[in-house]
């Protein structure tokens, strides 16, 4: 494992390669999820030369994003096992592996298995471990980081919709695809950033599974954390996240379809998605410095987005001029934005920074369920509908969901972190509650939700 033959950090270091490791996965962000919110281009073109059902044609980015999120606890593993650097390299080559493979595509069944499966794999092997290894370097400003490696997202959305629009027009979509597989090769790339970081809680956590016998099962369990399922705060933040999931990705799916249909042409319809990447990154950016300011806990601002773009998307159907669509656009870009960045600063929280892999693992895996089931259901519900406003109701009201799931989190209708009346980070209060009695900590802390056992129920 790679972490074990570097130099032992006796805390998390808040910066030095950490920053190139943000560039890695600014990068990784861009020719991933980028890729993946401009995806709705290549729907248009899908429905038509294979004329499918827009239900059909929805699997393709669904399975791809079922495939990430579920294979995820194997990256984790894989991660855990070889290293982060190795498992993002091989994740590269496997999403443009597919994306080339796509372009020999007779069928839609060929797309499921080239984009969906293949380049689905790739991108789980491409994304746990560069985020983990984010969320591994940094701890006062992890929200921040984390922010700011997402907000590749919205500069190649931006960028990706009306430029994917061109290649289809000059190319055709095949070619498309083909100069797509080019592009997503430099994410073998991005995995060689990766330098490995050995932390003391590392060293600890080892020394502890030493004593243990090492069976083949246990060893699986071990290195894909299983016990994480007796886990119920992590839990009750994946079924919550899950219910997310399910709605979180329908308008970079169907919007642009959405625009088609109320009368504006393709390139009208590509920069509403254009306009939704930019306010997604500056969301980012603002939810990063918002919260690791310490005023809020991260429970409640992640609640405070994910109602706000529960909203935002119920609100797609009343655009009908364009600049309305802008202006829903806009809202929706900045909210769903704003979201992303704190749900991975909340895993460490609840499970510990020494099991980041196998928990954003997990969560990824458990939350594929939406991702799988999110874009096909709005289709159908467009099938026999004849429009897509239940599809973007219904999308919004699996957000709000989620919302109200958030709420069973340990403590969540406490008042504010006691950091917010003297200005230190929640990390420096817990770092004080820590070298309490076990008692003091409860009284002094008890708020703070990565002070609860491991296996707690």
């Amino acid at each position: 494992m790679d972490m074990m033959a570097s130099p032992q950090y006796s805390k998390v270091p808040d910066g030095g390669w950490g920053w190139m490791v943000v560039f890695a996965a600014f990068l990784q962000s861009a020719l991933v999820f980028g890729v993946i919110r401009s995806f709705g281009v290549f729907f248009v073109q899908f429905v038509t030369y294979f004329n499918e059902l827009s239900s059909s044609v929805s699997w393709i980015t669904s399975v791809g994003v079922a495939v990430q999120q579920f294979g995820s606890p194997l990256a984790g593993a894989l991660s855990n096992q070889y290293g982060a650097r190795s498992v993002a390299m091989l994740g590269g080559f496997l999403t443009s592996l597919g994306m080339l493979l796509a372009f020999f595509a007779t069928s839609l069944m060929h797309l499921y298995l080239t984009i969906g499966l293949l380049s689905g794999l790739g991108w789980a092997l491409v994304f746990t471990p560069t985020i983990a290894t984010v969320t591994r370097y940094f701890k006062k400003r992890r929200t921040l980081a984390v922010g700011l490696a997402f907000t590749g997202v919205g500069l190649s959305s931006f960028a990706f919709s009306p430029l994917f629009q061109y290649f289809v027009d000059e190319y055709g979509w095949r070619g498309a695809l083909l100069i797509l597989s080019g592009m997503t090769a430099n994410l073998i790339v991005c995995g060689s950033l990766l330098r490995p970081i050995a932390l003391k809680e590392d060293t600890d956590t080892v020394k502890a599974e030493d004593s243990k016998s090492k069976a083949c099962l246990q060893k699986v369990s071990m290195l894909l954390d299983l016990t994480l399922f007796y886990h119920c705060p992590f839990m009750r933040l994946a079924l919550a996240i899950t219910l997310i999931n399910t709605g979180y990705f329908v308008p970079y799916v169907h919007f642009v379809a959405f625009a088609r249909e109320t009368g504006f042409d393709e390139y009208q319809a590509a920069f509403l998605m254009s306009v939704a990447a930019i306010t997604d990154l500056i969301g980012r950016l603002f939810s990063g410095w918002m919260s690791d300011l310490g005023k809020l806990r991260l429970v409640h601002v992640l609640f405070l987005w994910t109602l706000l773009t529960s909203v935002s998307i119920a609100a797609i159907p009343l655009g009908t001029s364009y600049p309305l669509l802008v202006i829903i656009s806009t809202c929706y870009g900045f909210f769903s934005g704003a979201m992303t960045p704190v749900v991975f600063s909340l895993i460490p929280e609840i499970v510990g920074i020494q099991r980041i892999f196998g928990g954003l693992g997990l969560l990824q895996m458990i939350e594929s369920i939406g991702g799988l089931l999110g874009a096909p259901l709005s289709g159908w519900l467009r099938d026999i509908t004849g429009n897509y406003t239940a599809s973007f109701l219904v999308a919004g009201g699996f957000l709000f969901l989620g919302s109200l799931v958030l709420c069973t989190l340990p403590n969540f209708f406490s008042c504010y972190s006691t950091s917010a009346s003297n200005g230190q980070s929640d990390d420096s209060k817990r770092d004080e509650a820590k070298q309490l009695t076990k008692q003091e900590a409860e009284s002094h802390c008890n708020t703070h939700i990565e002070d609860i056992p491991v296996k707690s129920v």
